[in-house]
Order: structure tokens, then sequence, then C-alpha cells
């Protein structure tokens, strides 16, 4: 039974005020990150003159840490207070990040705040999928979270671009965060006056829920968190292909500004490189995410993976911006195949009572990779060169993908994909 008076309605088409709402606060989530994608690389090496690239990355390994840590406690705060509380807090502890890089004196400063950014990341990024997911129902995951995913990236692509071409005319900082502030002064007062609590559709899916995994009931944290790591063979190997997309992300994020700067193009020039990925990537996940609702989880999951390391080789093997344009292209494409059907896989198995968890979980890992590969591509490149590094996080993705073609189930079968919509 449900707390509402109005009848709870599953499905995107139903839900499509809400929904367009919180796909515009994702984007700005995603652009509030976007900011540094450029930018900071580039300030680590020219204003700070940081020694190594490890050193260098170092921002990227803070904010990884942070954010996973947060994601796994998000899920679980979300499932037990409501959503749009966790959602306001991320955006309140977000306010100072473009504050803090602009005024920052040392790199420490800068660290602090990419743990803030973390923080806001982890919440209020969290709690917009699994908005999402609530709303939808469970015929349209996927469809949800390539649109969820597209906005995120998709900002994140477009800050990237803006401030390197900002930084291009007006220097490093402090120009290009104002973009920044205006992301979370927006995102804050959106979700305060608009965003509604999706408890309500929660609780109308625990009553009508058959969930593909047979986990159903409620569970601990502990006993959500065997399930996503190692017990079920689906969310486990889901969180280590989340692990992976987000090692190869941290490698790309710190390493690839360098890369092309190094190869004498300018600051607008490589922003506009770096972003072509997640700009692919956000624009392709509007086409994935629906496609896994028709054709189902594993093989877009496994597909892109080995997408994404082709597209890594190409730019390793490359010399000039048009194949790197074209790799970035690639690794991109393989990204959105596999970004939004991750999570979509994880809301097929899970119970919605311990959805918010099994989605906190499998973000904790997946978020990690940001730290394990900012610190492998960060000593790779500082022990042999920059191309070693990303030769070899190709290599780990192209196995991941092989991971999931081997102990993944389909999430999403047929029967599961005609589902009537249902009402109460």
């Amino acid at each position: 039974m449900t707390t509402s008076r109005t009848p709870v309605r599953l499905g995107l088409r139903e839900n499509l005020p809400q929904f367009a709402l919180l796909v515009g606060v994702n984007a700005l989530v995603g652009g509030l990150v976007g900011q540094e994608r450029t930018v900071l690389p580039l300030l680590a090496e020219q204003e700070f003159a940081l020694p190594g690239y490890t050193a260098m990355l170092t921002f990227i390994v803070a904010f990884g840490i942070t954010k996973a840590i947060v994601n796994y406690v998000a899920g679980t705060l979300a499932d037990r207070y409501g959503r749009k509380p966790v959602l306001l807090a991320g955006w309140l502890v977000g306010l100072p990040v473009p504050l803090l890089l602009i005024v920052a004196p040392s790199w420490g400063w800068i660290v602090f705040a990419n743990v803030l950014l973390g923080i806001n990341q982890g919440l209020a990024w969290s709690v917009t999928v699994i908005m999402k997911i609530d709303l939808v129902g469970p015929t349209k995951r996927g469809t949800a979270m390539g649109f969820n995913e597209a906005a995120g990236y998709g900002a994140v692509a477009v800050a990237a671009w803006a401030t390197g071409l900002i930084a291009e005319s007006y220097g490093l900082r402090p120009a290009p965060f104002f973009l920044g502030l205006a992301f979370a002064g927006l995102g804050l007062g959106l979700s305060a006056l608009f965003v509604r609590e999706t408890a309500d559709h929660v609780a109308h899916e625990v009553a009508n829920h058959d969930s593909a995994g047979g986990h159903d009931g409620a569970l601990s944290q502990r006993q959500v968190f065997a399930l996503a790591t190692w017990r079920d063979r689906s969310l486990s190997s889901a969180s280590q292909a989340g692990l992976v997309n987000n090692l190869n992300e941290g490698m790309a994020w710190g390493l690839f500004p360098i890369y092309f700067a190094l190869a004498g193009l300018e600051v607008g020039t490589v922003g506009l490189l770096v972003a072509i990925a997640p700009a692919v990537w956000g624009v392709g996940q509007l086409f994935t995410g629906a496609l896994s609702d028709r054709v189902g989880r594993k093989w877009l999951i496994a597909g892109g993976q080995v997408t994404e390391a082709a597209g890594l080789l190409v730019i390793a093997l490359g010399d000039t911006f048009t194949v790197w344009a074209v790799g970035s292209a690639m690794f991109g494409a393989g990204t959105a195949m596999a970004y939004p059907t991750l999570i979509a896989a994880i809301g097929d198995v899970a119970h919605p009572s311990w959805r918010g968890a099994a989605v906190g979980v499998y973000r904790l890992w997946r978020d990690l990779g940001f730290a394990v590969g900012a610190v492998l591509a960060g000593t790779l490149a500082d022990l042999y060169s920059l191309t070693t590094a990303i030769v070899v996080v190709a290599a780990i993705t192209a196995a991941s993908g092989l991971d999931v073609a081997i102990r993944m189930a389909e999430t999403h079968p047929p029967s599961a994909r005609t589902r009537p919509r249902t009402t109460v």
C-alpha cells in the first residue's frame, strides 16, 4: 500500500515531468565534475609543477575513493531516509568545490576540493539513478539509465570542451570554474524546489515485484554486499566490469589532456579531444540504454568493453588529431554500450527493498576504479611511458569484457521485456 492519495503509476511516460527534471538535475551533477576534465591535469603540470604523473593524479585518487565510499552509503541512506534528502545533501557539499578550485594556493586544496566533489557525486548522482529506476519500473530500466547517463556524461563533455575554450582565452584560473558555480547553484535550487520523493513508487513495486535473480525479501547490508561482490555471478561480474570501466576512465581523465598537450596541441584543441569520448558516450546512451531493454544486457556490456579497449589502442598507436578523434569516439561508443546497461542489470536482479543498497555496492566498486586507474596509469607512465599505460589499461578492459561473456547470466530475458504497466 502506498502513502499517497494520488494513484502511483510506474513507467517513463506516466512519470515524464519528474523524470525529465531528474535528467536535467543529473546533467548539472555531470557538469560539476566536467569543469575539471581538461583544466586540472594542465594545472597540475603548468601551475603547480608537480613531479611525476602519479603525483599529478592524486586528485583523481581522492575523488575516486571518496565517491566510491559515499556511493555505498548513499544507497543505504536512500533506502532508509528517502531519496530527496540525500540529493539535497549532495548539492550542499558540492557548492564550495568551484570556489576552492579558484582560490587554491597549493595542490592540497585541489585534493580536498575533490574529496568534496566525490561526496557530491556519490550522493547526488547515485540518488538520481535510484529515483529514475523507481519511477520507470522493470520494463524501461535500460532506457532510464540511458537518459540518466547521457545527461550526466553529455554535460561532462560540454563542460570539458567549454572550459578548454575558456582557458585558452582567459587562462586556467579562475574563469573556467565560474561554470561550476552556476551548475552547483542551479542544481541545489531545482532539487530543493521541484524534485519529489519516489518512496511511493518503491512501495508499489515491492508489492508487485518479480526479480530476475531469485533474491527476494529483506536482506541485510552485509548480505547485499556479498551478493554484489562475489556470491551472485551476475551482480559480481557487473561490479568488476564497472570497476574496470572507471579504471580506464580514471586513466583517460588524468593522462589524456597531458598526452595530447605534449603533442603540441593548443588547450582548446586538447579540450575538444577530451570531450569527444564523453560526448559520444553521452549521446550514445540515449540509444544503447533503450536497446538493452529490447535485446538484453549481457552482450551489450561485453561488446562495449571490447570496443573501449579497441579505442584505447587506436589512441595509443595514433599520432594525429584525426586518429585520436576516431579512437576517442570508439572509446566513447564502447562505454555507451556498457555503462547504462550495467546499472540496469543491477536493477534487474535486485529486489526493490534493497535496490538502493545494491546500486550503492555496485557504484562502490565501479568508482574505486577511478582511484585504481589513476594509481596504475600514473605508475606505469612514470616507470615506462604514457603509451604503455594506455595499452595496459586497454588489455585490462578487454579481459573484463571476456569475464562478463563467461560469467554473467542474461538479467533481462525476453519474458521480462513485455511486462505490462501497473497502476494502483
